[in-house]
């Protein structure tokens, strides 16, 4: 027996070589995650930037909100346990959840939820949703309880209340939020190595333990999509939600991954800067529109992977209507439309394009149809810095820009007259306010298919496409998000199969 259990262990030592490396990756992959982002985040604050890949990192995983927004697009409590909402819909009352504490060991309560929507909607505030925190008044009745009062009515508050933009901050640390993010959430920030690599760990004093089940996760920003295919194949990169489209092809028979096409209540636009001439003349924004085929931008910046849009909505919106017929695909009649205006051609405009591929390849194939009217676009790249600050910004620099804006409630901006694009319509404003304070849900999509309506007329910017977002993971990569309402990497739902 002895003999025999020698010979038994030698054999077994024999396959040792070619065993432990695939044992070792199988249990350094049970505890730890590569996660591949296209853009790298300007900071970690989400109430001071309006770049996305801010939330990617941070929103769910570092800071958390009052309420949780799902894959499905539902909302769920997360900081606050539950709410009640008054009947004339102003008064939302918030019962925290207990015991919470920031990773800096301060405790989570009402008065940290008063300073958090107090500062965002503050004067000096640079939060893209401070017009709504400004419009809010929040009142603290105990430590677990907080009361909201809307100076306006909004349906949508809770959803709201969900996004990267309502984060809860301590107040001790909350101004270096942009470098060290100090939060509620189950995810620490370890390091951040500018331009390759950031590091998040579970956090041992989050209040559910066992809520994360990677101990690590990486993010590994990757902006090049040859450079995405490439790490994914080698395994350096174990899961990359918003891949590149172009690189969908190779991995779609591959058995060791499974690719996930998401949807998403994105909408690319090309946008239009209205304070400038010829661009403040509806006639020629229509032009503009109508020379643009939609379906070849889909394919030239997407891959195919999109739906067109008429209007600022998209199929699956509560309120959706079809408006992709108000300015569709017509040389001739953008040709007349031009003439109609004075414009005489060749018009020469600039278009600023930050670095996603849809926005570069995009761009191509909008130059190539602009030229067909007479409208000559010289093309500005940029990095996302320069297009937030220039374009975005205070700066308004730009012509025409192309952008994927994925917040899937932003209706309002277009009666923001200081928005980037400056489209100013008393009619439009005057419309907002009343689907703001219509509580009836049949009466409110009624209206919201008025409002659609009255931006594709208007051409206040060129709608292109509705986004689909693929994920490409390895085959045993579990958690990941179907559907993207928002931009976030829910790490906590992540896990190894």
């Amino acid at each position: 027996m002895l003999k025999r259990r020698t010979l038994l262990t030698s054999a077994a030592l024999a396959s040792v070589p070619f065993a432990l490396p695939q044992m070792a990756l199988a249990q350094t992959r049970k505890d730890a995650m590569v996660v591949g982002m296209t853009l790298e985040p300007p900071g970690l604050d989400p109430t001071a930037g309006a770049a996305s890949a801010i939330a990617e990192v941070v929103q769910y995983n570092i800071l958390e909100t009052l309420t949780k927004i799902n894959s499905d697009g539902s909302i769920t409590p997360l900081l606050a346990e539950s709410w009640e909402i008054s009947p004339d819909l102003r008064t939302y009352t918030f019962k925290l959840r207990r015991g919470v504490k920031f990773q800096n060991g301060e405790p989570f309560n009402a008065k940290t939820v008063k300073f958090s929507f107090d500062r965002a909607g503050a004067e000096k505030s640079t939060n893209k949703d401070k017009r709504t925190f400004a419009n809010m008044s929040t009142q603290v009745v105990d430590d677990d309880t907080v009361v909201i009062i809307n100076n306006e009515i909004d349906p949508d508050l809770p959803f709201l209340l969900g996004q990267a933009t309502a984060v809860i901050v301590e107040p001790k640390s909350a101004d270096g939020n942009a470098t060290k993010p100090i939060g509620t959430g189950p995810y620490k920030l370890d390091s951040w190595s500018k331009g390759s690599s950031l590091v998040v760990s579970k956090w041992d004093g989050f209040r559910s333990p066992a809520t994360a089940k990677l101990n690590k996760v990486t993010f590994r920003f990757i902006a090049d999509p040859a450079a995405q295919a490439a790490s994914l194949l080698a395994g350096d990169v174990d899961a990359f939600p918003r891949v590149a489209t172009r690189i969908v092809p190779q991995f779609k028979n591959n058995p060791q991954f499974q690719v996930i096409i998401a949807g998403s209540r994105a909408k690319t636009i090309l946008a239009f800067n209205n304070r400038r001439k010829p661009l403040d003349d509806v006639r020629v924004r229509r032009a503009i529109s109508m020379a643009i085929d939609r379906k070849a931008v889909i394919e030239g910046a997407a891959d195919g992977f999109g739906a067109p849009i008429g209007s600022h909505y998209v199929p699956g919106a509560a309120g959706y209507v079809d408006t992709t017929a108000v300015n569709a695909f017509n040389i001739d009649k953008a040709k007349q439309l031009l003439a109609e205006a004075g414009v005489k051609t060749p018009l020469e405009l600039t278009m600023t394009l930050p670095p996603p591929p849809y926005a570069r390849q995009g761009g191509e194939v909008i130059v190539a149809e602009l030229a067909k009217i007479g409208i000559n676009v010289k093309v500005q790249n940029v990095e996302w810095a320069q297009w937030l600050s220039g374009t975005y910004g205070g700066g308004h620099d730009f012509d025409l820009t192309i952008v994927s804006h994925v917040e899937p409630f932003d209706l309002g901006n277009y009666a923001k007259p200081e928005y980037y694009w400056g489209y100013q319509s008393k009619e439009f404003a005057a419309l907002f306010d009343k689907i703001k304070h219509t509580a009836d849900a049949a009466t409110r999509n009624k209206l919201l298919g008025d409002a659609q309506r009255m931006l594709a007329n208007d051409a206040a910017n060129g709608f292109l496409f509705q986004p689909q977002f693929p994920i490409i993971a390895k085959k045993n990569v579990r958690g990941l998000w179907k559907d993207m309402p928002i931009f976030v990497n829910d790490l906590s739902a992540m896990y190894w199969a």
